[in-house]
Formats: structure tokens, C-alpha cells, sequence
């Protein structure tokens, strides 16, 4: 469990954060449910709904590993309001998923899927921002089961429940549509420089039309 930046040397880097938010050092563990047991053999990862091509587009472990590495430093700001900053995230960008099983040009949000049936919607543009990425691995080393591997997304314009431990696929979607908790009173988008964090806080055009 990570513990709470002192006053002496985390002054400078509070300034940095988002409203509401405190320095921490270490990365607590925080999810719902218990971790899911990795079977590299059984695992998939697609691609599926209102896709350019009408198909769906799916992909081992293996192949999932071997699309082209890149790394993202950037932060990670909890609803529970701890964050990190400065974290090198590497794995394969969600643009590189956009480009190679595009979009139909009515899409407007996803909804990212994860083990047990996990969901979380974001919109395009969220997902498709050159800082999103499918994390395998933090500061250099694979993800620990505990923090999401194989695969977890990193969404750091965003509160981190927005990017899914676990994740398994993403669907494209023309309409907007809640995830699993956006429908048990999470704001919608989780914007955390606007403090976002209950849907409660939402705005018109925040959350999907009824």
C-alpha cells in the first residue's frame, strides 16, 4: 500500500495536481472483485461494434505483445483522490488500435471492456489522445497482476477508474452509454482538472441523451 508524500518534499509536486487530489508515494492497490487468473491461451483481445469495415477484429496475446511498443510518462489521478505523477507507461497506444481496426465515421465514444464483465465509456476524442495507451508495463517492468496485467488502459487526462485493469477488448459506439460505474453514480466523462467525480456533478451533454 503506498503511503502519502510528505509536506517537505511534496509541495512543489502538490501544485501540480488537480483539485481535491494528494501526492502519494507508491501505487495503492484499489479495484472491485478479485484479480482474474491470466491464461495466456484463452485470452483475446477485440475489437467489435460499429467498426469502419463492419467486421470484428480480434487478436491473441501474442499479436496483441508484437504490435509496436511506445511509452507515455504521465500521471494518474484516483476518485479516491491519490495520484501519481510522472509514471512512464509503456504498451501500445490506443491510436495504434484506432488505425489498424478504424472506426465508421458515426462513431462518437467507446465502451473499453474488461474481465467479469467490466466496462467503462469514454469519448472518442478521450480515447483516441496521443497520451492513451494499453499499459503492459509502469517505469520499465510488466504490471503486476494486482495493477492490471497483461493489460490495463492509461487514460491520464481522465480519473484512472476511466481506464480499466484487465481489459479485453473495445466496442465502438455511435451513441453514448454508461459503464459499469458511471451506473452506480460516477460522473460520466471524470474530467479530475474539473473535479468530475460523481454523476450528481453532471451537466447538460455531460452524460448520454435519454
Amino acid at each position: 500500500m503506498g503511503q502519502p508524500v510528505g509536506r517537505e518534499s511534496g509541495e512543489a509536486a502538490q501544485s501540480e495536481l488537480p483539485p481535491g487530489q494528494r501526492l502519494q508515494r507508491g501505487w495503492p492497490v484499489t479495484h472491485y472483485g478479485p484479480v482474474p487468473k491470466f491464461r495466456p491461451e484463452r485470452w483475446e483481445f477485440r475489437v467489435f461494434g460499429a467498426t469502419a469495415d463492419s467486421e470484428k477484429h480480434c487478436w491473441t496475446h501474442e499479436e496483441f505483445t508484437a504490435l509496436p511498443y511506445a511509452t507515455v510518462v504521465a500521471d494518474l489521478h484516483c476518485v479516491t483522490k491519490f495520484s501519481m505523477i510522472g509514471a512512464e507507461w509503456g504498451g501500445i497506444p490506443a491510436r495504434t488500435i484506432l488505425e489498424i481496426a478504424p472506426p465508421a465515421p458515426t462513431v462518437t465514444h467507446v465502451m473499453v471492456w474488461a474481465e467479469y464483465g467490466f466496462s467503462s465509456n469514454l469519448r472518442l476524442d478521450d480515447f483516441a489522445s496521443d497520451r492513451s495507451i494499453f499499459a503492459t508495463h509502469k517505469d520499465g517492468e510488466l504490471l503486476t497482476a494486482e495493477h492490471g496485467f497483461p493489460l490495463r488502459l492509461v487514460v491520464p487526462q481522465l480519473y484512472a477508474w476511466k481506464g480499466p485493469k484487465w481489459v479485453r477488448g473495445v466496442e465502438y459506439m455511435t451513441a453514448d452509454r454508461r459503464g459499469f460505474w458511471e451506473e452506480r453514480g460516477y460522473h460520466n466523462v471524470g474530467d479530475p482538472w474539473r473535479e468530475q467525480r460523481y454523476s450528481y456533478q453532471e451537466e447538460p451533454g455531460d452524460g448520454p441523451e435519454l
